[in-house]
């Protein structure tokens, strides 16, 4: 039986995380419940005479039959997985750099996350200047060393448009993704390395053997972090591109907007944010129960 101790002790909980769990429902539960009502409705702006008609889910019907939503899926989904392959990567590297003893290493450590401390929209600011077909850096740089014989317009070609926000994401996200991994390489007990060595381990095998395997619960967690905000890109492209040229870089987020504050398709745009949504539930899902291997583990 619970005692009266006990139910004081669960009253006193529960006064702890109902503010918490107010905020969280005030601005995560609330607009996408809202965001669902309205994508049931037909509300678009620019036929106002029309009303705003019940239409069950005709707007998901015309989303998933349209090909831009597919496109811009697939853009997504280009943009993530380029993306993260390289933050993960080069996170790992720089990982394994800064887990060595060296002088200087804590100032390294510090400098590592100014690009990840400056606000999105200036990091994108930046690299849309570095990208500048007139007056970019990075023209400035291959012409002058002979690698390109003129200015090219980086941002208003089609392939390089995506790999240049790629380039400006790996750039803003690869030291967060450093410092996590390090965080794991830390846990590693240093007397696994000192054994592998007595037995003639070499530093390859080590890391295949040692490092690789007991790394795999935090890069598992960062890589579904990442996943999770990587789908979800919208500032950067906004910034950098608008979404251009020629739609390609417009990702979901972006196409969602678009519907819902450019074109006035209020219900298509709820439709997108909540197939947006439940993309990412999905991963959520699947991030809590790998999550909760790990712990098993």
């Amino acid at each position: 039986m619970t005692t009266r101790l006990q139910k004081k002790e669960i009253y006193f909980a529960w006064a702890l995380i109902l503010p918490s769990f107010l905020f969280i429902a005030f601005i995560v539960f609330y607009p996408t419940a809202f965001s669902f009502v309205l994508s049931l409705f037909q509300v678009d702006l620019t036929r106002r005479a029309q009303g705003t008609p019940f239409v069950g889910l005709q707007n998901y019907a015309e989303v998933l039959r349209s090909s831009y939503f597919w496109s811009s899926m697939g853009r997504t989904a280009y943009f993530t997985v380029v993306s993260i392959a390289i933050e993960m990567v080069l996170g790992f590297l720089v990982a394994l750099l800064l887990n060595q003893k060296f002088w200087g290493r804590g100032i390294l450590r510090s400098l590592l996350l100014l690009p990840w401390a400056l606000p999105i929209t200036v990091d994108a600011i930046m690299w849309k200047w570095i990208f500048n077909a007139n007056y970019g850096a990075l023209n400035a740089f291959l012409t002058q060393v002979g690698i390109l014989p003129g200015y090219r317009p980086w941002l208003t070609q089609g392939w390089s448009a995506m790999h240049c926000v790629i380039i400006a994401d790996v750039w803003k996200v690869t030291p967060l993704v450093a410092l996590l991994l390090l965080a794991g390489l830390q846990t590693i007990p240093r007397e696994l390395y000192e054994a592998a060595l007595v037995d003639g381990a070499g530093r390859l095998t080590s890391l295949l053997k040692i490092t690789v395997p007991l790394l795999l619960p935090t890069a598992t967690v960062v890589l579904v972090l990442r996943t999770l905000d990587a789908f979800r890109v919208f500032d950067i492209v906004y910034v950098m591109t608008q979404g251009g040229p020629a739609n390609a870089t417009k990702v979901i987020s972006f196409l969602a907007y678009q519907e819902a504050f450019k074109f006035l398709h209020f219900s298509k745009g709820a439709a997108l944010s909540f197939v947006i949504t439940m993309v990412v539930a999905i991963f959520a899902y699947f991030y809590t129960k790998s999550m909760r291997k790990q712990i098993e583990y």
